[in-house]
């Protein structure tokens, strides 16, 4: 006879036996159905409150650790405990990156019907401290008060209030955070107004930070705040909720200079770079080796950005047709891009430009988490490239486009590398070759 559903609000025991892609633990209810518990580890034995029931899975919270993980250890953060901005800091850092390969491969073959094996996750040279931008939610509430942080784990509807003692951002980044909560003034006024707003700091490798304000309107009083945040070099603005509205410089230098691996780029708004410096350095060279000589071959880098890997492949002789929305980021690469170098870059989405740019030896994919446009598989099908190159931020919309494109794809290797540590996301490079007809 089958077992009666587990009731909200009662508790079970549960051996957790995996890592979801939210990072919540993942193990059975005594009902049978699937159960995801946050600050659970794989390995774990736990009592759990069911707090949402479905009809085949269910969320639980933790109440409390019969048998711990061995993979379970004290996360380090002091706001761990209610902060939804990390998720895996209870397990050891091998642990995580186990996980995320186990994450990738499942995703892959439930969600695209493609059978990998367990890939190689390439660690974070910096476990923390690695986090070059970084966001934080402000909310003004009565009586002058503010709240500025990351989102409550198990409330996300509220908003935690963290200051320079977060172990994620970079210890410029960090400090720029403390003075500019210490100097924002009552209500938060020296910024835009708004009952809530999203500011994101970003450092560069020097040490100037800047902050773009999204959300409210109206400028605050940006120059007085500049001058009194030392490290904050830069404020921009964008009213609204829209992401593709440019950003507006309030007070400060119109761009910053970085140094990307051998690459210079002024940034600017909301241009568009690897949160974690070191270990992108690391994906970004798989990806030159991966390719390897290019020379005479016409490149599509789609989702280019500033254009990294458009310069460097044009530097090696191939002819490369960068493809961005992000006017921005088109000036940032045409400027940047050296005289002579065999690289174009068009500012559209790639959608709507890609079958222009087609045939192509090669094809470099850099899309954002949502991942490609529908219509884009059907356009690489259509005009297929030699080789494509997807570089993705969320194994769920890898797994749907390697699927789509798995008529005319072979999927060669896949490789991990831990941009995000204490969390669950993972930056996987897929490698596919052209499935050539009658397999020649």
């Amino acid at each position: 006879m089958a077992r009666s559903p587990q009731p909200s609000g009662d508790a079970a025991v549960v051996r957790i036996t995996g890592i979801a892609a939210g990072g919540a633990g993942v193990g059975r209810l005594p009902d049978g159905r699937a159960v995801f518990v946050q600050r659970t580890a794989p390995g774990d034995r736990v009592v759990a409150r069911v707090v949402e029931g479905k009809k085949r899975w269910a969320r639980a919270q933790l109440l409390r650790v019969l048998t711990p993980s061995p993979d379970r250890r004290v996360a380090p953060c002091p706001h761990y405990g209610r902060c939804g901005g990390c998720t895996l800091e209870h397990l050891a850092y091998p642990a995580q990156l186990r996980a995320k390969a186990s994450l990738v491969v499942e995703a892959l073959r439930r969600i695209g019907g493609v059978e990998a094996a367990l890939p190689e996750v390439t660690a974070s040279p910096d476990e923390f401290r690695y986090r070059n931008r970084v966001s934080f939610t402000l909310v003004r509430l009565e009586h002058g008060r503010v709240v500025a942080g990351f989102h409550e784990l198990e409330h996300p509807g509220r908003v935690l209030d963290i200051g320079a003692d977060c172990l994620l951002p970079e210890p410029a980044v960090s400090a720029v955070w403390g003075r500019l909560r210490e100097r924002w003034g009552l209500d938060a006024l020296r910024l835009p107004a708004g009952a809530r707003l999203r500011l994101t700091l970003r450092g560069t490798g020097a040490g100037p930070v800047s902050l773009l304000v999204d959300g409210g309107f109206g400028p605050g009083r940006p120059d007085e705040l500049l001058a009194d945040v030392e490290g904050l070099e830069s404020i921009w603005h964008r009213p609204g909720d829209d992401p593709e509205r440019p950003a507006v410089l309030l007070a400060g230098a119109e761009s910053l200079p970085e140094s990307w691996q051998e690459e210079d780029v002024a940034l600017s708004g909301a241009v568009f770079l690897q949160v974690n410096r070191a270990a992108a350095a690391l994906l970004e060279e798989h990806v030159v080796t991966l390719v390897g000589d290019v020379a005479g071959q016409k490149v599509v880098d789609a989702y280019c950005g500033v254009g990294l890997h458009a310069r460097r492949l044009a530097r090696r002789g191939a002819r490369v047709t960068g493809i961005e929305l992000d006017p921005v980021a088109v000036a940032e690469a045409r400027r940047g891009a050296a005289t002579g170098d065999a690289a174009e870059f068009v500012e559209a989405r790639v959608e709507d430009a890609l079958p222009a740019a087609l045939p192509a030896g090669l094809v470099i994919l850099n899309p954002p988490r949502a991942g490609l446009d529908a219509a884009v598989p059907g356009q690489l099908l259509a005009a297929p490239p030699g080789r494509l190159v997807y570089v993705s931020c969320d194994p769920a919309t890898l797994a749907r486009d390697l699927g789509r494109l798995a008529a005319g794809f072979e999927l060669r290797s896949i490789r991990c590398f831990d941009l995000f540590p204490q969390t669950a996301h993972v930056e996987t490079v897929a490698d596919l070759v052209r499935v050539r007809p009658g397999g020649d």
